[in-house]
């Protein structure tokens, strides 16, 4: 795969753990990190995402957020996007970070009977 085929996203070395952080303490974006946390690509289809709710360019700038962060990549392919988790890349830079976070926010939604993160209108 060509660079061309991703759009712009930090190199390993410049993902800064504050900038991380930042972008995962909303909780929409929180909510597409665990949908993203299964390893697969997704596309950018609120519905799919269980973001229905929210307007297509609400979600896009979530996605955007994530991608600038250095947590996300997003393959395009013709007028599709795809985004998938930088996994490799941030455990190799934060080890435990996306574990941690995971099973934070697993714990959270697993608090109640039917509890999600939550998820602002």
């Amino acid at each position: 795969m060509t660079d061309d085929e991703r759009l712009p996203q930090p190199a390993t070395a410049d993902i800064d753990l504050v900038t991380v952080l930042h972008a995962l303490g909303d909780p929409v974006r929180m909510r597409l990190l665990l949908s993203y946390a299964d390893g697969a690509e997704h596309s950018c289809d609120p519905r799919s995402l269980g973001l229905d709710h929210l307007h297509k360019s609400t979600v896009s700038h979530h996605m955007r957020v994530l991608r600038e962060a250095g947590v996300t990549t997003t393959r395009v392919a013709g007028r599709n996007r795809f985004v998938s988790l930088r996994r490799t890349d941030l455990d190799a830079r934060f080890p435990g970070l996306l574990d941690a976070l995971l099973a934070s926010a697993g714990a959270s939604a697993g608090a109640g009977a039917g509890a999600a993160v939550p998820v602002p209108a």
